[in-house]
């Protein structure tokens, strides 16, 4: 029984793939923290699972994650259960549930942890996945949606990725979608036959994801479908451009896209996605987001606006390793301890444990070995000192302290060892 889930993989402390690495993660987690605490926005961890009836109203009932790839089970009670397939519409229940929106707004959250859809394995795609992400709830300033985009373009500088745009639309408001939903079926209906079967059942339903498709026929076809520009109110076209004049005051790298749009039912007004090359990866997508002004009330909750962005992990980690970005190396072990008999590994246990208590990473050996073994051990874990504790130097309540850098070694009593450590590190 030990094989992996399929689409599944573990993070090990060494891996043949960088990115599964768990120093790698770290550091991807390490950094998404500071930057998202810098824009003040606050941790928030929900549960894994939620109830099936949340994705399909909040994700949408004609979306792929819903209708192909949703984990779903029923439980004892026989209710509907799913896997998060994604985070936005638990942080929003989670906002309702606790009626943070009775509280001063806005509200600016994020999130970090797996996700589970059932889709076919590639590049950069599994079935579980994990997910950077941000909301902002109650306000419609469009600076809200600049500093939200700008957010994550940030992740990315710090984390040393190159190459990454945001691409922008305007999906617009209720009505300008309803206008433009009946200007796609106009289009889209002499071409019925030839459409995909999925673009076939989304004629009807919601002609936009038509746009989305990956089937090469139909994305030939969609290249003459009208531009939603032609549909949206003069709010909508004015929100668009105040984004934009947002984004360039603040530098970011945009390119809009009229044929953008979502995979996800909930947006309204911006649209956008993270873009980078990733080689031998379908798409190259990493991320995206937008506003979400219904979703709240549709939860259950006052009509409270809303906007975020979800960012694929793996994705991320996959460009790093690509562009060769240097990631942190795992600090270096401060002290090996080499031990000779019982008595000696006795009072390792102590010192150990003394320096642990100040802080500084320490180990000793487990398997018995010889002095010579240990000190391959000490240099295989590139240890910045050795101390050697014998039985001479247990009677005389000393430890022989070497700097494998200096190759210097001295005698240090037991009860200054920590602080010779942190001194002769800190030099």
């Amino acid at each position: 029984m030990s094989r992996i889930v399929k689409g599944m993989f573990d993070v090990m402390p060494k891996d043949e793939e960088k990115w599964r690495q768990v120093q790698w993660w770290r550091f991807v987690e390490s950094t998404a923290r500071d930057v998202a605490e810098r824009f003040r926005f606050q941790e928030v961890r929900t549960p894994l699972v939620e109830y099936t009836e949340l994705f399909e109203r909040g994700v949408g009932n004609t979306t792929d994650i819903v209708e192909k790839e949703m984990y779903t089970f029923t439980d004892r009670a026989g209710r509907s259960i799913s896997l998060r397939p994604e985070g936005t519409a638990g942080i929003v229940r989670s906002f309702v549930g606790h009626k943070v929106y009775a509280q001063p707004q806005p509200t600016k959250w994020f999130y970090m942890g797996p996700m589970y859809r059932y889709e076919r394995q590639q590049i950069g795609r599994y079935r579980q996945f994990h997910q950077l992400g941000v909301e902002a709830f109650g306000s419609f300033d469009p600076a809200l949606d600049a500093e939200v985009i700008a957010l994550g373009m940030q992740f990315f500088e710090e984390l040393g990725l190159k190459g990454v745009q945001v691409e922008i639309n305007n999906v617009g408001d209720p009505e300008s979608r309803a206008r433009y939903f009946e200007a796609l079926i106009a289009y889209f209906e002499p071409y019925k036959e030839e459409l995909a079967e999925d673009a076939q059942n989304r004629l009807y339903r919601n002609p936009m994801r038509i746009l989305d498709s990956k089937d090469p026929r139909t994305k030939e076809i969609a290249k003459g479908a009208p531009s939603i520009l032609d549909y949206l109110s003069e709010e909508s076209l004015a929100n668009l451009e105040a984004v934009k004049q947002y984004l360039d005051i603040l530098g970011v790298n945009y390119v809009q896209n009229d044929r953008l749009v979502r995979g996800l039912d909930y947006y309204t007004q911006i649209a956008f996605e993270y873009m980078v090359d990733i080689p031998g990866a379908q798409a190259s997508t990493i991320g995206g987001g937008g506003r979400y002004n219904g979703l709240v009330q549709e939860v259950g909750g006052p009509d409270m606006p809303g906007v975020g962005f979800g960012i694929g992990l793996e994705r991320v980690l996959l460009a790093l390793e690509e562009q060769q970005v240097a990631v942190p190396e795992p600090g270096r072990l401060d002290c090996y301890m080499i031990t000779f008999d019982q008595a000696t590994k006795r009072k390792s246990m102590q010192l150990l444990a003394e320096l642990r208590r100040a802080g500084l990473s320490a180990e000793r050996d487990y398997l018995d070995r010889k002095m010579k073994a240990q000190m391959k051990v000490a240099d295989r874990e590139q240890a910045r000192f050795v101390a050697i504790l014998g039985e001479d130097e247990l009677a005389q309540n000393l430890i022989q302290v070497k700097n494998m850098e200096t190759g210097t070694q001295v005698a240090v009593p037991f009860d200054q060892l920590v602080t010779y450590i942190q001194t002769e590190k800190g030099r």
